[in-house]
């Protein structure tokens, strides 16, 4: 993750103006301007760790931010060598502690936890969803259903978690849905403009509901399948068919899959299964930070 991006650095420069972070009432009639603290990120559970780049940069785009001299002042972030973007960890492990002013690690210190919360959750709940289909050759996909304005930072963390990423936008492949075949005079009609008006490069992906369907999308040439709502049982009888055809079609499920099924999917013989909970229901991760003043 390049932390730096024009995109990411927009993203949580907001962040911190939407929490006023600068103009934080409490502590900046509380706390010495001149006061030194040591603040130490701290795993609640066992977690993937997503999100620990985004520190360091945040109190950068804070200094940024505040004019005032103790903004400015040097700062430290360190975690042990084995703690990094993706790994997992145990609960009460130390993620990084930061030596910084007072002030500042007290202005930032719920924008920082929200966004490990936040990314770290989508970690770990994609390493469970990796994990349940350990040992076929089925892979975890994420979807588009992102928090507006998070998307590339929710995808990173699926990254983190194991996962692989599926389009980042609307720009970034071709896929063929029911909306589009319905407005687009059919399936045969949508699928042959796709092929005529592609780019070069761009793979043509049709979703598909009814082997009724899947024949058609295979008859005028769809390049990659995506079975939707599909049972187990269904997907298998899908994946026998289009193994049948003389080119490599990459297959992929997607519509009601759970962490209680994934694995049934994955041993149908799906190539890729997406699942759009990774990033709309992920639980946030329980992430904590303790801050202590340094010796004078």
């Amino acid at each position: 993750m390049d932390w730096k991006s024009h995109r990411v650095d927009a993203l949580l420069e907001q962040a911190l103006l939407e929490d006023k972070a600068v103009s934080d009432a409490t502590t900046n009639i509380t706390i010495d301007q001149n006061l030194r603290a040591s603040a130490s990120i701290i795993a609640r559970q066992e977690m993937v760790v997503a999100g620990l780049g985004a520190v360091p940069r945040l109190l950068e785009i804070f200094a940024r931010l505040d004019p005032r001299p103790a903004a400015h002042t040097r700062f430290d972030v360190v975690s042990h060598p084995e703690i990094f973007d993706g790994v997992r960890v145990r609960k009460g492990q130390i993620l990084a502690v930061i030596r910084h002013n007072a002030r500042v690690l007290l202005s930032c210190e719920r924008v920082i936890l929200n966004l490990m919360q936040h990314l770290s959750g989508i970690a770990t709940l994609t390493r469970q969803y990796v994990d349940a289909i350990q040992g076929t050759k089925a892979r975890v996909l994420d979807t588009r259903k992102t928090v507006p304005g998070m998307r590339a930072l929710e995808k990173y963390a699926v990254l983190c978690g194991g996962g692989t990423n599926h389009r980042l936008d609307l720009s970034s492949g071709i896929l063929i849905k029911n909306n589009h075949i319905s407005l687009g005079g059919g399936l045969r009609a949508a699928l042959t403009n796709a092929l005529e008006k592609r780019k070069p490069g761009n793979r043509i992906e049709v979703e598909v509901r009814t082997q009724k369907e899947l024949e058609e999308a295979l008859e005028y040439g769809a390049e990659a399948i995506l079975l939707d709502n599909m049972t187990p049982a269904q997907v298998q009888t899908s994946v026998e068919r289009i193994r049948k055809e003389d080119r490599w079609i990459p297959i992929e499920a997607s519509g009601g899959i759970v962490l209680d099924n994934i694995r049934a999917y994955a041993e149908a013989g799906a190539d890729f299964i997406s699942v759009g909970a990774l990033t709309h229901s992920a639980k946030a991760a329980d992430i904590s930070m303790r801050i202590v003043a340094e010796p004078a």
